[in-house]
């Protein structure tokens, strides 16, 4: 993967944000359009034959325009190295809000309220987020939650739930049985639902209903 402080395309990469089994995050400069963005860098492993699949799908969630879900700009693929760019939220994942949010359960149960209409908004426009959990949901300078990581969603329509290389898409401690059992066909919105009610659970618990 690129470093920061080095260009990538159109893309000045400045600081990484974040770093996971998927890929890095970066903050980045646009040179095209002048803008400060995000960049995610898709690690080569995750995408093992089935580049096509990874690009129609994020190009789908591409279309979600929605207040609370964080807007992809682009989706490509620069040297072999698959990316998207998406809209930058300044602010800290959910995770770094539990404590805080388990001293105000009516804070916490507001804020999923949020989260969960904007899943319905996506639901609506046939799009599954499938890896619902306190890392995903970005929260703004003005504790507004943005549910971020669409690029790696799935169509409702599609037969598999495993878009990557084969590999079940999912965190275990939020995963619904039926998309932890690798059941493609069985995996709807309730799979969504399930995840919300987890991120949910830790926040009034302190811990996740499973670890895995």
């Amino acid at each position: 993967l690129p470093s920061a402080g080095h260009r990538f395309g159109e893309y000045e990469l400045q600081s990484e944000i974040a770093r996971g089994a998927m890929g890095v995050v970066y903050r980045a400069y646009q040179s095209s359009l002048k803008r400060i963005v995000a960049v995610k860098m898709i690690r080569s492993a995750m995408l093992a034959n089935d580049g096509a699949r990874f690009h129609s799908e994020a190009e789908a969630a591409g279309l979600l325009d929605y207040t609370n879900i964080v807007l992809i700009y682009e989706v490509g693929e620069f040297q072999g190295q698959h990316y998207f760019s998406m809209k930058l939220i300044e602010g800290e994942t959910l995770r770094e809000h539990l404590a805080e949010l388990q001293q105000n359960p009516k804070a916490a149960a507001r804020l999923m309220a949020i989260v969960a209409r904007a899943i319905h908004a996506a639901h609506q426009r046939g799009i599954l987020h499938c890896d619902l959990k306190p890392g995903n949901i970005l929260v703004d300078e003005q504790g507004e939650p943005h549910v971020t990581d669409f690029g790696l969603a799935k169509q409702i329509e599609s037969t598999s739930s495993t878009t990557l290389s084969g590999q079940i898409i999912g965190t275990p401690s939020y995963m619904a049985p039926e998309q932890a059992e690798g059941g493609g066909k069985n995996v709807s919105t309730a799979a969504d639902v399930y995840g919300l009610g987890a991120v949910l659970y830790e926040l009034l618990t302190a811990v996740p209903p499973h670890k895995g």
